[in-house]
């Protein structure tokens, strides 16, 4: 697989094929400057960066991963309550810039060089600014390719889109054999889920969040590729998007043999089991009345480095449930 490079540039660019890197590491040592490109933006990696800001949980946990965290000056904007606890001291070495968010003038006061955000939101002209100014100013930025504003830019989600990804990250932090490494390791956990098919026969209803109407994992998103992964069937994978609203009356059509509840700071596991357990309706459903109920944390059902531990969590939750 190529270490395709792609970098934030979705904001005020124009459309454009996905694009690669025109520099890659060699075997005798990562070469530099690397030109990476994406959403139509191209600035260049001059030298490895050695003070990375994150703007998103997602790219956080990827820096994280290939122990970058030395490389970072910053982050900011969890999604799940806490890290991965495996991270739990790397992140803590790495500054807070902001809860969510930090404004322009915050991020800029770190002297990054590299910015890294998992969503196009992040490069607001308010929070990083966008990556011409980024690049005016001598910072290069990327953007993860399911961020990119323009649809048609985004791959589909899957493991192998995640893993290019990573591998890009590596290309220009000049860490490309540790990238292969994770990846390698990563395609192992994966042919371990489809030899083990711990879902099969068994319908799995992934509630996201909200009450009047249910926020849905559906048929194009990351909990359909976790859910896949584990051979169970998603009751609403026939429809199209990663997430969608669904009537609570369809969700009680489907009586699913299980449900996968997103575990976020806005909207937790516990919340919505109270929820379902107190609605005189939907306490009825087989799952709610049988408590067979799996919790997987948000960002490990977005197309991140942690897509894969969604799925051997989900799998090992499933064969717990029928055992």
């Amino acid at each position: 697989m190529t270490a395709a490079l792609v970098l934030a540039g979705c904001a005020d660019a124009p459309e454009s094929e996905p694009a690669a890197v025109s520099a890659a590491d060699s075997r005798e040592g990562p070469a530099f400057p690397v030109d990476v490109a994406a959403c139509g933006h191209t600035s260049t990696v001059e030298t490895a960066p050695e003070r990375a800001v994150t703007l998103n949980q997602g790219a956080t946990e990827v820096m994280l991963a290939l122990g970058l965290e030395d490389r970072m000056a910053g982050t900011a904007y969890l999604d799940d309550p806490e890290p991965p606890t495996r991270w739990a001291d790397a992140y803590a070495s790495v500054p807070v810039i902001s809860k969510e968010y930090p404004k322009r003038e915050e991020l800029l006061a770190v002297d990054p060089d590299f910015v890294y955000a998992s969503y196009a939101s992040a490069f607001d002209p308010k929070v990083a600014g966008t990556p011409k100014e980024l690049d005016a100013l001598g910072v290069a930025s990327y953007l993860s390719p399911f961020g990119c504003e323009d649809d048609s830019l985004r791959p589909e989600p899957s493991f192998e889109a995640v893993w290019e990804e990573i591998e890009a990250v590596g290309s220009a932090f000049g860490v490309s054999d540790d990238a292969a490494e994770l990846v390698a390791e990563q395609q192992d956990v994966v042919a371990g889920l489809a030899d083990d098919a711990a879902g099969a026969g068994t319908t799995v209803f992934w509630y996201d969040s909200g009450d009047k109407t249910a926020l849905a994992g559906v048929g194009g998103g990351g909990p359909q590729v976790v859910i896949d992964a584990t051979g169970a069937t998603n009751i609403f994978g026939g429809i199209d998007g990663g997430w969608e609203d669904v009537s609570w009356e369809k969700v009680i059509a489907a009586d699913p043999d299980v449900i996968a509840l997103a575990d976020a700071s806005w909207s937790t596991a516990d919340d919505k089991i109270a929820y379902l357990e107190k609605d005189p309706v939907l306490s009825q459903l087989r799952a709610v009345q049988d408590k067979s109920y799996v919790v997987v944390p948000y960002s490990q059902s977005t197309a991140g480095v942690t897509l894969v531990d969604g799925a051997a969590s989900l799998a090992e939750q499933l064969s717990q449930l029928s055992s």
